[in-house]
């Protein structure tokens, strides 16, 4: 009976703490802003932000989740669609995919976009989840002199050796890269040289390059639904503009180094801005009509995400910092985060107007941002490594998630969440980030500060000496205060006394309350009093001298006694009183009181 009983106790405390647990849980996923719609850890998806996409496909209202998964990354690739929770169609892609984007291309019915995968130097055009069409890039500029020497090699004028050691030496020398081929024969060991040229030098040399991150931008309306170009930067360390129905290049653009990152905004026949994120650290900004960059943003860490606000661009850099910078280059904050980046993404929510940054982190987080202020934070179970925000089905606010393990997360934002512009990290506050209106620089300032730079020492010398002077001038009054007992503090150790001294009334006659402190211990003083010193031609008092009671140490002894103004000229003057010990000539406080000025007549 017993050991049913401590069964039964320990099955009842086992489901209690469960239920306790679940209500914990219950009450913070109330509090919080975000509802926990699906999480699947072993969903197999392994994919960064630049590879997953939302797009209505079929025309329907309904948008799906597009991804592109990265596989093992040798194999395995795939182009996968989720419908809600479920996978619902899968394409197998050739090559690792490097970013996917959804636009339309033309203006028929339905409206439904396409999807293009860039994988290598190919863009692969799906439409109704088919193969529509591969666009390549044009083939880059071959080296004349690589070109030569293999000519010689294929005419059997050169040995193998001779051909490494002259591809070497144009390697070195020449402007103009060399090509995959003579790269991958460079790597190769002797004894398989002779193999390899006999296999390839009966083709055409080839140099092509490969495709680093892709974007769309709006034709020539900012619709929502309106025709777009695609916008892809190579490794070559150029920019292209293709058109949507022909996929010929518009418009070609040079970097100084190779693209990450893209951002993209404006219409391709008006005005459109493009902020590249590249490979040496620095952000460049091209515009309509200009070959070159615009704008350069020279970073202290290589960027690791980029995206746009409004009209300020966010870097999340490899220093673990986000920063702030206008269109122009400007920097406007910085926010150091507690972990490194691993991906960001835009929050936007048009409906409420509200634009913001998610930032996942490699502690297993992911901070929403608003400008630099930290509005809030969401635990995730995995390191985040790709981020997604929009509509997905009929449900606008969906974030979508993928982390490292593979797995696939997706919180909805409750329709009575609301974000506090407050910074909710710990640190100084939102006023000290205002920035001071300095005034420009005048021709008297520029003047003023070469001055200062010609005849710094002088100044220097000049400020020290009078900063000497000033403190033994202090010294001096403050001696000369001390030992006159011009003070309204007693310096002596034996009666340490304090006075203040009150005005009360509008005239001819006037209360004046002298409020008197022994300051001591434990040691009582006696034998004190007071005198006044005034202009009798002003002033009549009555008692012009008397004596102070004993004075207990801490307690506020107030004296009262009146004061009679006689001039009738709207003067005044000022009244000494001298707080006096029997048997010493000097005394021990002095206390100066300014007189206001009679605001009345005396009464005959």
């Amino acid at each position: 009976m017993q050991l049913h009983f401590a069964v039964a106790s320990t099955i009842f405390q086992n489901v209690f703490s469960l239920y306790k647990s679940m209500l914990n849980e219950i009450k913070i996923n109330i509090n919080g802003k975000w509802l926990d719609a699906h999480y699947d850890p072993v969903a197999n998806l392994y994919t960064f932000s630049s590879c997953i996409v939302l797009a209505d496909l079929h025309g329907d209202g309904e948008n799906k989740l597009v991804v592109g998964d990265l596989g093992t990354g040798s194999s395995n690739m795939k182009l996968k669609v989720y419908r809600g929770t479920g996978l619902m169609s899968e394409n197998t892609l050739l090559d690792l995919p490097t970013g996917l984007v959804s636009f339309l291309m033309d203006q028929h019915e339905p409206r439904t976009p396409a999807i293009a995968v860039a994988s290598g130097p190919y863009i692969y055009v799906y439409k109704n989840l088919r193969p529509y069409f591969k666009f390549t890039l044009p083939p880059l500029e071959v080296n004349a002199l690589e070109q030569d020497v293999w000519n010689q090699a294929r005419e059997d004028m050169i040995d193998p050796l001779s051909l490494k050691e002259m591809l070497d030496s144009i390697r070195d020398k020449a402007d103009v890269p060399l090509s995959v081929r003579s790269l991958r024969f460079l790597m190769l060991d002797p004894q398989d040289m002779e193999a390899f040229v006999n296999l390839y030098k009966e083709q055409p040399i080839r140099r092509q390059t490969v495709i680093t991150c892709i974007s769309t931008l709006k034709k020539n309306m900012a619709d929502e639904d309106a025709v777009s170009c695609l916008v892809i930067g190579t490794e070559s360390k150029d920019v292209y503009i293709l058109d949507p129905e022909a996929f010929t290049v518009l418009t070609k653009m040079s970097l100084p180094s190779a693209p990450t990152q893209m951002d993209v905004t404006g219409q391709f026949d008006v005005e459109f801005r493009i902020t590249v994120a590249c490979r040496n650290g620095n952000i460049y900004v091209l515009r309509r009509e200009s070959p070159k960059p615009k704008y350069c943003i020279e970073l202290s860490s290589h960027p690791v995400g980029l995206v746009r606000i409004g009209k300020n661009v966010v870097v999340g850099c490899a220093q673990e910092t986000l920063q702030g910078f206008t269109q122009k280059g400007k920097k406007l904050w910085t926010v150091c985060l507690p972990a490194p980046v691993t991906t960001m993404s835009v929050m936007d929510l048009p409906t409420r107007g509200f634009q913001a940054v998610l930032v996942g982190l490699a502690n297993s987080e992911v901070h929403l941002y608003r400008d630099k202020n930290l509005i809030s934070t969401i635990k995730t179970p995995d390191i985040v490594t790709s981020i997604c925000f929009g509509r997905y089905g009929r449900e606008d606010g969906t974030l979508i998630m993928t982390t490292k393990g593979g797995g696939l997360i997706v919180k909805i934002l409750k329709r009575t969440a609301v974000f506090d512009d407050r910074d909710s990290a710990p640190g100084p506050p939102l006023a000290q980030s205002i920035r001071l209106n300095v005034p420009k620089k005048t021709k008297l300032y520029v003047d003023q500060t070469m001055r200062e730079r010609e005849n710094s020492v002088a100044m220097h010398r000049a400020f020290q000496m009078d900063l000497s002077r000033l403190r033994l001038a202090a010294a001096r009054a403050y001696v000369k205060a001390l030992e006159s007992s011009l003070t309204p503090m007693s310096s002596s150790l034996s009666e340490p006394l304090r006075m203040n001294a009150v005005v009360q009334g509008l005239g001819p006659s006037f209360k004046l309350t002298l409020n008197i402190q022994n300051t001591a211990v434990c040691r009582p003083v006696m034998n004190l009093a007071i005198s006044f010193l005034y202009d009798e031609s002003l002033y009549s008092m009555k008692t012009a001298f008397f004596k102070i009671p004993l004075l207990v140490p801490g307690l506020n002894y107030p004296i009262d006694t009146f004061v009679e103004c006689l001039s009738d000229k709207g003067i005044s003057d000022i009244i000494k009183v001298f707080v006096l010990r029997e048997g010493k000539s000097a005394p021990l406080l002095t206390a100066h009181i300014n007189m206001p000025v009679s605001e009345g007549l005396a009464l005959n």
